[in-house]
C-alpha cells in the first residue's frame, strides 16, 4: 500500500513538474553515505568495538567451560553445599554471559547509530545544497522509486560524491571487495 501511495505521489509530482517545468533530480544516498571516507573511520570503530565485545564473550565462555569441567571432573567428591554452591556459580555465568550478549548487541547497535548520524547528515545536507545551487524543487533516493525518465531528472550523484571527497574509482563494489579483505585479513 505505501510502494502505491508512493509512486502515485512520485507519477502525480512528476507530471505537474512535467507541466510546470520544475527541475527534479535524485541521487544515490546509499552510495554516498557508504562510500565517505567518514564511513570508513565508522566501520573501523566499529569493528573495533565488535571484536572488543567478542574478546570479552570468549573469555566469560572460557570461564564457565573451565569451571564446568571442573565441575563435573570434581562434583562427585564434593559435598551437597560445594556441589551446589559451584552450580549456582554455573547458573550465575550463565547469566552474565546473556546478559553481556544482549546488552552488546542494543550497545553496538546504538554506537552505530552514534556513528553514523552525523555520516548521513552530512551528506543529507550536500545534496541540499547541490539542490538549491542547481534550483532543484525536488531530490529523490533513487532507492525510493521504480522508474525515471532520464530526461526529466538529473542524477546528483556524481556532483555529491565530489562535495563529499569520495574518490572517483571507488564504487560499492570496490568498497564490498575491501570490506572482504579486511575480514579475510583478520581472521
Amino acid at each position: 500500500m505505501k510502494k502505491i501511495f508512493l509512486m502515485a505521489a512520485a507519477a502525480i509530482i512528476t507530471l505537474s513538474a512535467a507541466a510546470q517545468n520544475i527541475k527534479m533530480a535524485y541521487v544515490n544516498y546509499t552510495e554516498l553515505v557508504q562510500l565517505m571516507p567518514e564511513s570508513d573511520q565508522a566501520r573501523a570503530t566499529l569493528a573495533a568495538s565488535q571484536k572488543e565485545a567478542e574478546e570479552t564473550y570468549n573469555s566469560m565462555a572460557e570461564e564457565y567451560t573451565t569451571k564446568y569441567q571442573q565441575y563435573t571432573q570434581k562434583s562427585s567428591t564434593w559435598t551437597q553445599t560445594i556441589r551446589e554452591s559451584k552450580e549456582k556459580e554455573l547458573v550465575d555465568i550463565q547469566n552474565r554471559i546473556s546478559e553481556f550478549q544482549q546488552n552488546i548487541q542494543i550497545e553496538l547497535q546504538q554506537q552505530q547509530q552514534t556513528l553514523m548520524a552525523p555520516i548521513q547528515q552530512k551528506a543529507i545536507d550536500a545534496v541540499n545544497k547541490l539542490a538549491k545551487d542547481g534550483s532543484y524543487a525536488i531530490v529523490f533516493d533513487s532507492s525510493q522509486y521504480i522508474y525515471a525518465d532520464p530526461s526529466l531528472l538529473t542524477d546528483l550523484t556524481p556532483a555529491a560524491r565530489k562535495a563529499l571527497n569520495i574518490p572517483d574509482g571507488r564504487t560499492l563494489e570496490t568498497l564490498q571487495a575491501e570490506l572482504q579483505a579486511q575480514a579475510a585479513q583478520a581472521q
